[in-house]
C-alpha cells in the first residue's frame, strides 16, 4: 500500500520534515537549578512537612533531562518558598546528570546519559547487578518514591499531541486523573516493552498498595504553554489533597473547573519492528479515527490498522526505531 503514503510522510521518512526546525525550537529557558542541587533530603530532593497531618505528595521533574518544563515549575516553587499546610510535600529533580547536559542547540541529546531513567522501575533491574548513571540515581531515589502516598511525574512530548495523563493499569491512578479533570484525557495503558516507568513501580501498582502515581504529558517540549499546563495540573493536585490552601499565592490560579475528563483504555501498543516503520500521514496525538480497519502506518510490509471504531491515537511517534513504541491505540471507556 505504498501508494497510500502522503507527501508529508515521505518528507518525514527522508528526514526532510519542513516543520522540523519549528518543532525543535526551544522557547523556554532551562532554569539554573544549582541552588537546589544540595537538597535537604538527597541531592536535588527537597521535602517539607507541615504540622498538620496529611498525605505525602511527591512531584517529580526531569526524569528525562531534556524535558525542562518541570524544572521551571519546581524552580519557581522553591524560590517562592512554597510549603505545605498539611502532610508532606517533596519536590524531586530527577536526572541531574542528564539535565546538566541540556543544550538548546541540540535539545534532544540530553534525554539520558546511559539509559532511560523512566524504564528501570522493576525490582529485578533495581536490585540487579547492572550499572549506569540512571540506575545509580534510581536506587538513590527509590526510598523517596516508596514513601509517597501520591506521586505526579511531569513530562512533555517531542511530537504534536494534546496533553494527557497516563495512569498505567492502576484503577486508583485512573480515578485520580479523572478527578483532577485536567488534562481532559486519561489513558489506561501497559507502558513500554523497553522497561517499566516510575508509575508502573510496584510501590504504586500492587493491588494491596494504597499509593498512587500518575504521569502528566503536558504538551510539546520547550513551550511556555506546556509549563503552564504542568503548573496548573500540579497545583490542582496539591489543592485536591489540601496540601496547600486554596488561597496560596505561590501557585497559579486554579481557574474554572474543567469539563469532565474522559478515560481511554489502550487496546494495542504498536512497537516498531523494522527501521522502515512510517505513518501514512503525520497524525497528532489525541486524534480519533472514526472507522475500524483504517490504515495508519506501514512497518516494513506489514500494515498497521485501527482495531475498532473511534480509535484514539495516543502519542504517535512520527519517527521511531525498532523496539520502540510507535503509537498506542485506545478506545473510550464509558464511566
Amino acid at each position: 500500500m505504498l501508494s497510500e503514503l502522503s507527501p508529508a510522510l515521505a518528507a518525514i521518512a527522508a528526514g526532510q520534515n519542513p516543520g522540523e526546525a519549528a518543532r525543535l525550537a526551544v522557547r523556554i529557558a532551562a532554569p539554573d537549578i544549582r541552588p537546589h542541587l544540595g537538597g535537604n533530603v538527597l541531592p536535588g530532593v527537597w521535602s517539607f512537612a507541615a504540622s498538620a497531618p496529611g498525605p505525602h505528595l511527591v512531584v517529580v521533574a526531569v526524569l528525562h533531562g531534556n524535558e525542562i518544563g518541570g524544572a521551571v515549575v519546581l524552580d519557581r516553587w522553591l524560590r517562592a518558598g512554597l510549603r505545605p499546610s498539611r502532610g508532606r510535600l517533596t519536590l524531586v529533580f530527577g536526572n541531574l546528570d542528564a539535565y546538566a547536559r541540556f543544550d538548546p542547540s541540540d535539545p534532544t541529546a540530553s534525554r539520558f546519559v546511559d539509559e532511560d531513567l523512566n524504564r528501570v522501575w522493576d525490582l529485578e533491574t533495581l536490585e540487579g547487578g547492572r550499572r549506569s548513571s540512571e540506575l545509580r540515581r534510581a536506587r538513590l531515589l527509590r526510598p523517596v518514591f516508596e514513601s509517597a502516598d501520591v506521586l505526579l511525574d511531569l513530562h512533555s512530548m517531542l511530537w504534536p499531541s494534546d496533553p494527557l495523563i497516563l495512569a498505567g493499569r492502576s484503577p486508583r491512578a485512573a480515578a485520580l486523573g479523572l478527578t483532577l479533570g485536567e488534562p481532559a484525557l486519561v489513558v489506561a495503558d501497559d507502558g513500554h516493552l523497553g522497561g517499566r516507568r516510575l508509575i508502573d513501580f510496584a510501590a504504586f501498582t500492587a493491588p494491596a498498595a494504597q499509593r498512587t502515581a500518575i504521569l502528566l504529558e503536558a504538551g510539546a517540549h520547550w513551550e511556555a504553554a506546556t509549563v503552564a499546563t504542568m503548573e496548573s495540573t500540579a497545583a490542582r493536585l496539591l489543592r485536591h489533597y489540601a496540601t496547600v490552601g486554596l488561597g496560596d499565592t505561590v501557585l497559579v490560579p486554579a481557574g474554572p473547573k474543567p469539563g469532565p475528563a474522559r478515560l481511554v483504555e489502550v487496546t494495542r501498543t504498536v512497537t516498531a519492528r523494522t527501521a522502515g516503520f512510517a505513518f501514512i500521514r503525520p497524525f497528532r496525538g489525541g486524534y480519533v479515527v472514526p472507522e475500524r480497519n483504517t490504515l495508519l502506518a506501514l512497518d516494513g510490509e506489514e500494515e498497521v490498522r485501527t482495531p475498532h471504531d473511534d480509535c484514539v491515537l495516543v502519542m504517535p511517534s512520527l519517527r521511531t526505531s525498532p523496539g520502540h513504541t510507535a503509537v498506542r491505540l485506545a478506545r473510550f471507556v464509558e464511566r
